[in-house]
């Protein structure tokens, strides 16, 4: 079942936001994506190639074992088994993941962080410090990305357990409880390098966004 903000949910998030700005100068965002891949082009592809790969395996133990296989009974039987799992994938879209191979998954999640923290402006702030906290459900995958102004501050592993209360938010479907714990930690970490100056602004929207 898709995890779900509620509207309350939707505020607990834009509070926490609003509160951890209060000690930084830092500027916090939070998306929340469903998915970042379109998994059943990939996912028929793999699924094609397993099909080729099975009748050459066939083959190649048949010779071995010798007892040739013939090769129309070869195509044949590759054709069959390619039908009837593009047909499963085809009408359970949920097995479609299972083809698809991690790391693909998570070079699709990557680059829909670095599309959403350009599409709110996180990279125009005056002072560079834009920060989003993003996590995909499909791909189980978090990441924080800050501008330039605090990633020449604060290391990237500095942000490692934030993302990993982003993940087991995800995980354990108590995704408001966990954005809400990854703002307030993210607020503290940038408190200590950005603390809050004299202008005060809010540049970006206090908010958390669905996609």
């Amino acid at each position: 079942m898709p995890l779900r903000f509620t509207k309350q949910d939707h505020d607990r998030v834009a509070a926490s936001i609003a509160r951890a700005e209060n000690g930084t100068s830092g500027e916090i965002y939070a998306v929340f994506a469903r998915t970042s891949a379109d998994v059943t082009p990939i996912s028929y592809a793999v699924a094609l190639a397993l099909c080729i790969l099975s009748a050459f395996v066939t083959a190649v133990l048949g010779a071995l074992a010798g007892h040739a296989v013939a090769a129309v009974d070869l195509a044949f039987g590759q054709i069959v088994g390619a039908c009837l799992l593009l047909a499963l994938l085809r009408f359970v879209p949920r097995l479609r993941r299972l083809f698809v191979p991690g790391f693909l998954a998570r070079m699709a999640a990557a680059r829909v962080a670095r599309e959403q923290f350009l599409a709110h402006n996180l990279h125009s702030t005056a002072g560079r410090t834009g920060v989003l906290l993003f996590l995909s459900e499909a791909e189980h995958y978090a990441e924080v990305i800050a501008d330039d102004g605090i990633a020449a501050r604060v290391p990237p592993e500095a942000w490692t357990d934030i993302v990993d209360t982003l993940i087991r938010a995800g995980r354990d479907d108590s995704l408001a409880d966990g954005f809400v714990e990854a703002i307030a930690a993210a607020g503290a970490l940038l408190a200590q390098h950005f603390p809050q100056d004299d202008a005060g602004l809010n540049e970006i929207p206090d908010r958390l966004v669905e996609i």
